[in-house]
């Protein structure tokens, strides 16, 4: 089997390039015959097509990325397998979707929106998104790399760390985090809440919004935003330095930022919706808040990105739900049993980092991959 991966290639630090570039290095250490190349490197990609012949070419991304990783190969009479995400809504490309022999997404939600807004789900397969449980471990709480990390963010040595990585926080929802860290503030024990975010122009007025929410609830001394570029080398790090993995995320195909805290043996507290379905189990390696209200709309603005002229409105016959909010009282609760018993953060991060080793590992995903292209398509 000869193997083509498109995606952000070389990797930049987001979760499409890390999804594509650790399925390329779990299929390299399988002794498949794999190259990677940039999605959007027509050339580059054209290159490949006619000396290395590949037998598929699997392309990491969402519908509107269906040019780069559908179109493109086919014109050159090249097997494409898009492996995709959704963002709320799949409004184009359901022709050239529907006539896929295999389409692999992230989680069985994901397969949902797709079958709901008009792919047949006969070809559908989910394919997890991969974890490296090698780098993404635990480590012990006085390890030098770990207290330096605390230290740079103003951790102090007797304060729980909460953490919440994205390119913006509020998407993974921070705002509904630090709503119910207000509420249990005074009875909690001392924490410091840490956001992780992308430096980036589009989340400025975002972090600006968030941080002014925090000084609103009279919370903003014991949160923290981190908006410096760092590396995927620094990550373990930053998410082993946490005591708590908060996500309640409002719109979340598969979640890997969680998936990585339980290899990180932590405990995760997150939605009961969408991916983490797939990736967390409640009570046992996380906490999974209900969700308090559903963000519903009845028609959509869409422009080039997915293949329609500037400003084309797509009206729903269907109200459409776009993102969720997780219920605050839930995740004051939850913070609330986390915070206060230390016991319960060690085992419940010692299921996840079972659970994701047995699941989601890079190397376990790749040999899955292998298996739907066998049965899927007759490729070996």
């Amino acid at each position: 089997m000869k193997v083509l991966v498109m995606y952000d290639y070389p990797p930049s630090p987001g979760g499409l390039a890390t999804q594509g570039d650790l399925l390329y290095r779990g299929l390299m250490e399988l002794g498949v015959d794999v190259r990677a190349v940039h999605f959007e490197s027509a050339q580059e990609k054209e290159w490949y097509y006619r000396w290395f012949k590949p037998d598929v070419v699997v392309g990491v991304g969402y519908w509107g990325y269906t040019p780069h990783l559908i179109l493109h190969p086919q014109r050159f009479g090249v097997q494409p397998v898009p492996w995709l995400v959704a963002d709320g809504y799949i409004a184009n490309y359901q022709e050239v979707l529907n006539e896929l022999p295999l389409i692999l997404v992230t989680s069985n939600w994901v397969k949902e929106m797709y079958v709901r807004d008009g792919i047949k789900g006969d070809n559908i397969v989910v394919l997890p998104v991969g974890c490296d449980t090698d780098t993404f471990k635990p480590y012990d709480k006085n390890d030098p790399k770990i207290l330096a990390v605390r230290e740079s963010l103003g951790v102090a040595p007797d304060q729980l760390m909460i953490l919440t990585v994205g390119g913006d926080a509020a998407s993974k929802g921070a705002q509904e985090v630090m709503q119910a860290l207000a509420i249990i503030d005074n009875r909690a024990p001392k924490w410091k809440y840490v956001c992780k975010v992308w430096p980036q122009p589009r989340t400025k007025l975002q972090n600006l919004a968030d941080l002014e929410m925090a000084e609103h609830l009279g919370i903003e001394k014991n949160v923290t935003y981190a908006t410096n570029t760092i590396s995927r080398n620094f990550m373990p790090y930053l998410i082993a330095a946490c005591d708590i993995y908060a996500a309640p995320s409002r719109l979340e195909g598969f979640g890997m930022p969680q998936v990585e805290a339980g290899a990180c043996g932590k405990p995760v507290l997150s939605l009961k919706a969408m991916g983490m379905l797939d990736t967390l189990i409640h009570g046992e390696t996380a906490f999974l808040a209900e969700v308090a209200r559903k963000i519903v709309v009845n028609e959509v603005l869409l422009g080039g990105e997915s293949g329609f002229e500037d400003k084309h409105k797509v009206v729903f016959n269907t109200p459409r739900t776009v993102d969720y909010r997780a219920n605050v009282q839930d995740i004051a609760k939850y913070l609330m049993i986390l915070m206060l018993d230390e016991k319960l953060r060690l085992k419940m991060g010692a299921a996840g980092r079972e659970r994701v080793v047995e699941n989601f590992d890079y190397r376990v995903v790749a040999k899955k991959f292998v298996q739907i292209i066998n049965d899927k398509l007759g490729i070996y």
